[in-house]
């Protein structure tokens, strides 16, 4: 009964067993608790020694949004990255919830989405210290891989471009 392979098959079981909560978060945990002042999460991120602010607009029932949860966000080592470099906020492109812009200007979700020209969900925007957008990205990624080269291509402060950007939006 206690075989050399009956140990080390419970051992391999054991091991993918403590391995996959490290490898595996929850999806929320990469979004920061907002105040609803994004013009005061600025001074936070500065505070903190972060390099920027990240919204990703999304909305209920987005298959994209969804995928980038389930597949990439809550990812232990995507998390771990991004909170190191960036204070990360979800924004409802439908929310009614009132928030303070950038700007400073009292608005909701929904507003907020507009007026930062989001037209598609999922959308990712980098904001500088100083409340300027550095970059967004349309879409899902590929991959974790693609996505923490945007996590890093915006803490260097480097535009990229990637596939999904070329055609019809802007990396500002």
């Amino acid at each position: 009964m206690s075989s050399p392979s009956a140990a080390l098959a419970v051992c391999a079981l054991l091991g993918a067993l403590v391995a996959a909560p490290a490898a595996r978060a929850d999806a929320d945990a990469f979004f920061d608790t907002s105040l609803g002042d994004l013009r005061a999460e600025l001074d936070t991120a500065r505070q903190q020694g972060k390099q920027a602010v990240l919204l990703m607009f999304e909305m209920e029932g987005c298959p994209y949004c969804r995928r980038m949860r389930q597949t990439v966000l809550n990812r232990a080592d995507v998390q771990t990255y991004f909170h190191r470099h960036f204070l990360i906020f979800s924004v409802d492109t439908h929310g009614s919830l009132t928030l303070n812009d950038f700007a400073g200007r009292e608005l909701s979700e929904r507003r907020l989405a507009e007026s930062m020209q989001v037209r598609g969900t999922p959308t990712f925007v980098f904001v500088d210290l100083d409340g300027r957008e550095m970059s967004r990205y349309v879409g899902a990624t590929r991959d974790a891989a693609e996505f923490m080269r945007l996590g890093r291509a915006a803490a260097g402060r480097v535009k990229v471009e990637t596939d999904a950007n070329k055609e019809g939006s802007s990396d500002k």
